[in-house]
């Protein structure tokens, strides 16, 4: 069928989800259908921006992040630093209806696209898995500093989070930089990473050889081992962590984030909040009521707000 018509959709962290028709002939676009924002909601209220922080390596990071007009870059905002890094999965810098309530709150939101994605290509994966993992975590750490030496963000209330393969990403910056972030949240955390990827009878563990590497071999052992968050956990001072877990995961079983908080608990020099949740009735993609993920929502951002004496 010939058409002069091109549809295509599109969004960007201050843009949601639009639909639009292109009429090649007269050049001429028009919007059919956008997401609902309730709340009054205006996109040019918002500003975003890509950056790249250098790596230790000299390797450019992005960085993708979203803040409301009003918010001055002068190093006194609060940042909630999000990342991922594994499987090649590319963070995209997409629309989140959910972090309105913080960035209309002062909040720079952003995401790490660090190594283990394929933001990049597949060489980006490739440097971001079994013998090179540790770049997705130290990637992360040069991005958070990156930012608030670029005065994004108020070095004092620093935050990050991350889930699954990003609690590991998480779990890791906890031990390497404790004293980097006000407060972390790990949400269905991998934090014990040899333990379970020795246990072959698993169905998931095999087919993981080639993320993290085989345990059974002692080179990948070693280095599985110094990276691991729950073997690594050490007697320092933690900055406060939100762990979420859901009894019916079945690829993060809900006894890793509960040994992993029960040694931070044990092991932490702090007074800082140490909070686990088990969700009792979820699994590996968290609650699934209509309400139910936006109490999980809310109560991440009562903990970020909390730590960031916002009110």
């Amino acid at each position: 069928m010939n058409t002069e018509i091109l549809r295509f959709s599109f969004e960007s962290m201050r843009i949601p989800d639009s639909t639009f028709d292109y009429n090649m002939r007269t050049r001429q676009k028009s919007l059919l259908k956008q997401q609902k924002v309730l709340g009054g909601f205006d996109s040019d209220n918002y500003r975003t921006e890509r950056l790249d922080a250098t790596a230790k390596d000299g390797t450019k990071i992005p960085v993708s992040l979203v803040y409301h007009k009003s918010v001055k870059r002068n190093g006194t905002a609060p940042l909630y630093l999000y990342g991922y890094g594994s499987y090649g999965s590319s963070m995209s810098a997409g629309f989140r209806s959910t972090m309105l309530s913080l960035i209309n709150r002062g909040f720079v939101y952003a995401i790490a696209h660090v190594r283990g994605g394929q933001e990049h290509g597949r060489r980006w994966y490739e440097d971001g898995k079994l013998m090179k993992k540790k770049n997705t975590f130290t990637d992360f750490i040069d991005c958070a500093e990156y930012l608030a030496k670029e005065q994004y963000a108020d070095p004092a209330r620093l935050f990050a989070g991350g889930g699954s393969a990003g609690g590991l990403l998480i779990g890791a910056v906890a031990n390497m930089r404790p004293n980097l972030f006000r407060g972390l949240i790990a949400d269905v955390p991998f934090v014990d990473v040899v333990t379970t990827m020795l246990d072959d009878t698993i169905p998931l563990t095999t087919f993981e050889y080639d993320e993290w590497g085989n345990p059974s071999e002692e080179e990948a052992y070693h280095y599985m081992l110094s990276y691991s968050p729950y073997d690594n956990v050490a007697t320092v001072d933690y900055p406060a962590l939100l762990i979420l877990a859901g009894l019916h995961d079945s690829q993060v079983q809900y006894w890793e984030p509960a040994k992993w908080a029960a040694r931070l608990r044990h092991r932490s020099t702090g007074n800082n909040l140490l909070l686990l949740k088990t969700d009792m009735t979820a699994g590996h993609g968290g609650a699934s009521g209509r309400f139910d993920r936006f109490r999980d929502t809310a109560l991440e951002h009562a903990f970020l707000l909390k730590l960031s004496e916002l009110k």
